[in-house]
């Protein structure tokens, strides 16, 4: 254990109550002073009925600057909403035109691998049929006997058979491609006409908008003109009532 030091201590209490002293002198210094009004009348020169009438004009407008506000944020989202479904839309044929020019790129590579494989095959037939040529002209030919029995006509060679297969497969193909390609202005046809009827609904859903935001205007400032005129519509247990006996909720 180590024992305080006095004077240390004695000196940490003095400022101790300097410092306490010097909070209470300023306390009192900065007290907060008696307020001394003149007596004069509140409330203004407007009659209760008046300042009720205009607290109730603004309740009706803050209802109706609400229902604005309402709207406007579904309108803005709306507006979001097709902002994001253009932008995939965007995106997605941004993606079919990559794959179908990729489809493209792979089409004519299959080609031209098709006619450079074409090409060397001929090249062999050919190079084939140069070598095979001078040996049969060097043999002697053997007529046979019209007469006899065994004897057949010569075979041809299968180049004609050869050339009509290919010219079929040739037909099939160009067939293909006309379907793909009429098919694909069937879904660009279909695609159109799909855009033409969402841009035809938002119109109608516009101008429905539109029309139900001025019905809405109207009956506003109906009661408006209504409530101006003396003796036009009356507040009695939370309903406007006319002379005529109509009636709106509030």
């Amino acid at each position: 254990m180590i024992a305080p030091k006095e004077n240390r201590r004695s000196q940490i209490q003095r400022i101790a109550e300097q410092e306490l002293k010097n909070l209470e002198k300023w306390k009192e210094q900065h007290r907060a002073k008696p307020v001394n009004l003149v007596p004069r009348r509140l409330g203004g020169s407007q009659s209760e009925a008046e300042v009720r009438q205009k607290q109730q004009l603004q309740l009706m407008q803050s209802k109706y600057q609400q229902k604005l506000k309402r709207e406007e944020s579904v309108r803005i989202k709306k507006e979001a909403e097709e902002a994001q479904i253009q932008k995939m839309k965007a995106i997605q044929r941004e993606k079919s035109n990559k794959l179908e020019e990729k489809k493209r790129f792979q089409e004519n590579l299959r080609r031209e691998a098709f006619r450079e494989h074409h090409q060397y095959k001929t090249a062999e037939f050919l190079s084939r049929l140069d070598t095979e040529l001078p040996d049969r002209s060097t043999r002697p030919v053997a007529f046979p006997d019209p007469q006899s029995s065994t004897w057949k006509l010569p075979v041809l060679p299968g180049n004609h058979s050869w050339a009509r297969s290919r010219a079929y497969k040739d037909s099939l193909k160009e067939e293909e491609n006309k379907k793909l390609q009429k098919m694909k202005e069937e879904q660009h046809q279909k695609s159109e006409l799909l855009e033409y009827n969402q841009q035809q609904q938002e119109e109608a859903r516009t101008k429905i908008h539109q029309a139900e935001h001025r019905r809405v205007n109207n009956v506003f400032l109906d009661r408006l003109q209504g409530k101006s005129q003396p003796g036009g519509l009356e507040h009695f247990g939370g309903h406007w009532n006319m002379n005529s006996g109509n009636s709106w909720d509030v």
